[in-house]
């Protein structure tokens, strides 16, 4: 069994003013690239010296080209080695994502953004209800067997996503594990990374799957309220339900986090505008 859990959590408001990084040349041509107001916004997140936070070797390559590379990848899902020679060496943006990744540099990004959102949208930076479900996804043969797993509902062999939301559809919790695991186990895990990170949540929404001894654990032990949502009683194919259709919505999308970032920088820079 294999276990992959991503949760983001409340950040401090970045500086009012962006920190001084290497200024670019690369001519901005993918469809990836950042805009100008987009890399605004997200300097503020990223350290301007070495690696991380605790400075280094001068600064060889821009920042911004190094997110640009990192989101070329993922937009266009090619191997390290495939990219464009306009970037800097693959090695170099590798070496920058993985270790962005483990001290959590590109998670900050995404919490400092989700809260300008909020805010925009007139509510608090942190939010006080959400919503959980899952999704199973089909593995591609070169996929580990020890991370896979038979989803035998959904008749599916791969891995499942689950993920909880704020009320508006952003993203608070990843949790990855192998298809065989069942929801309401994965929803314990998940909803302590969910009250770990974000406290003043109290009520969590679930459908059916998550009905049973879950919703006591999680009165008793952490103290949050899960309401399950059932299908109505005349149901035929999908309908869209009291609050489960903002967790659907983003569930229903065949690549969840490039969806949800997109959004979720459109709508900051909507804001910032």
């Amino acid at each position: 069994m294999s276990f992959y859990l991503v949760c983001g959590q409340a950040v401090a408001a970045p500086p009012a003013t962006a920190p001084e990084h290497l200024p670019t040349a690369r001519p901005r041509r993918y469809p990836s690239d950042t805009t100008d107001t987009e890399w605004q916004l997200i300097a503020a997140y990223l350290p301007t010296g070495g690696t991380g936070n605790r400075g280094g070797r001068p600064v060889t390559y821009p920042r911004r080209d190094i997110v640009d590379a990192i989101r070329y990848l993922d937009h266009n899902s090619c191997v390290w080695r495939a990219l464009p020679v306009d970037f800097p060496p693959w090695p170099t943006v590798y070496h920058y994502f993985r270790t962005w990744t483990r001290d959590g540099t590109l998670t900050r990004p995404h919490n400092g953004l989700r809260e300008q959102v909020r805010t925009a949208e007139g509510r608090n930076t942190t939010p006080s209800a959400a919503i959980m479900d899952s999704q199973s996804v089909r593995a591609a043969d070169t996929v580990a067997r020890t991370s896979c797993g038979y989803d035998a509902g959904k008749k599916i062999n791969g891995r499942k996503r689950h993920i909880v939301v704020d009320t508006t559809g952003l993203l608070l919790v990843i949790l990855v594990t192998t298809g065989a695991v069942q929801d309401r186990h994965a929803a314990r895990l998940l909803l302590w990374a969910l009250h770990g990170c974000f406290t003043r949540v109290a009520r969590v929404w679930a459908d059916a799957g998550y009905a049973g001894q879950l919703v006591d654990w999680a009165a008793g032990t952490l103290g949050l309220t899960v309401q399950i949502v059932r299908k109505l009683a005349d149901q035929v194919g999908f309908q869209v339900l009291h609050r489960r259709w903002v967790v659907e919505r983003v569930r229903r999308e065949a690549l969840i986090d490039r969806v949800e970032v997109r959004d979720l920088r459109r709508r900051a820079v909507a804001a910032v505008r």
